[in-house]
């Protein structure tokens, strides 16, 4: 991590999914860590103040003017360009900060304030987004409420809570579905909060790191069962099918939910200055649409990787490391986002290659 940078985690889930047992359960565990948390309230999940401030010596700052997803590009610059002058002051003292949403907030704006604001960027890191599954109740919020889902889309790690409470053949359906809306994200259950420190801070989930994180039975499964017509995704005689079985469960494709994912591989190298025009183009277009979006490529002319992602409209580019001469070069890129013209996009990209 870049000295001076202080690294911010984004806590997000659904109402009642257990965000603040997390919180307590991370803030009171002895890892001699100082940690400033930003909470917008909203509603009555209003974390007991008195419990927090007495267990931990935290500063915790209230966003006492409701949903910080509506007011958020003021509202989070000031607070957290004021915590960063206090700690350059020395009038507080902390290393993280964790920023905990509201259950109806989409992280999106939130997230994009680490890389709009020159300011912030200075002084901040934006280390991962953790989103906690409610195992109980996720199969109905993600029915019936796209925030759930656009949550999900978001997350670089997914927590699952209240699995004591499911079967386990519903935990596996659940956890299946949410891995076609987003197979970059590990998924953990968690027991009343209980989950090693280690497992929610400096993931790193939004490095540009040259390593692309899909499951990879996803990538091997060829992203199944959603009737694929992929004449374009070449090179695929890594398929090995055995593990393709378990995604044949019927009742998978009762849902066809909005947030989905789609994964581009491609042999041949990209021309950068046609991939470049065509991304920009897209995100222009569906830039709202898109979650979360990310990629290891291959260049013409270029022996490094290139990697790239993005939130919403925001993307940013990196050299990588040097291909090695065992490697086999082959870009592959994933996007998550909301009803995405998945034709378009791998067409498009297709066109870009050499």
């Amino acid at each position: 991590m870049s000295p001076g940078l202080i690294p911010v985690t984004i806590l997000t889930g659904f109402l009642g999914s257990g965000k603040t047992t997390l919180l307590k359960r991370v803030l009171s565990e002895t890892h001699g860590q100082k940690i400033a948390v930003i909470e917008n309230e909203f509603g009555e999940e209003n974390i007991d103040n008195d419990i927090l401030v007495n267990d931990v010596e935290e500063q915790i700052i209230q966003m006492n003017n409701g949903c910080v997803c509506c007011t958020i590009r003021e509202d989070l610059r000031t607070t957290l360009s004021e915590l960063a002058e206090k700690r350059r002051k020395g009038e507080l003292n902390f290393e993280r900060v964790v920023i905990e949403t509201t259950g109806l907030a989409d992280p999106g704006p939130v997230a994009q304030t680490f890389f709009i604001d020159d300011e912030i960027a200075e002084s901040y890191l934006l280390d991962s987004i953790l989103t906690l599954v409610d195992a109980k109740h996720a199969e109905e919020q993600l029915n019936t409420r796209q925030e759930a889902r656009r949550q999900v889309g978001f997350a670089d790690q997914i927590f699952f809570s209240k699995t004591d409470l499911v079967e386990p053949a519903a935990l596996e359906a659940l956890a299946h579905r949410i891995k076609h809306m987003n197979p970059r994200a590990p998924q953990q259950s968690v027991h009343f909060g209980e989950v090693p420190i280690a497992k929610v801070f400096d993931q790193r989930g939004f490095n540009l790191n040259a390593k692309l994180d899909i499951d990879p039975d996803f990538l091997n499964a060829d992203a199944h069962d959603h009737g694929h017509d992929h004449g374009h995704d070449h090179g695929h005689h890594d398929h090995d099918h055995e593990h393709g079985e378990h995604c044949d469960h019927p009742h998978h494709h009762a849902h066809d939910d909005d947030v989905k994912s789609f994964v581009f591989k491609a042999e041949r190298p990209f021309n950068p200055a046609k991939l470049e025009d065509f991304l920009g183009a897209i995100v222009q277009v569906y830039g709202p649409k898109m979650l979360r979006y990310k990629g290891v490529l291959h260049m013409k002319g270029s022996d490094k990787k290139v990697i790239f992602q993005g939130v919403h409209q925001l993307m940013g580019s990196d050299l990588g490391p040097k291909w090695l001469p065992s490697e086999k070069k082959i870009s592959k890129m994933v996007f998550i986002g909301i009803d995405l013209p998945k034709d378009i996009l791998l067409q498009g990209l297709e066109g870009c290659l050499v």
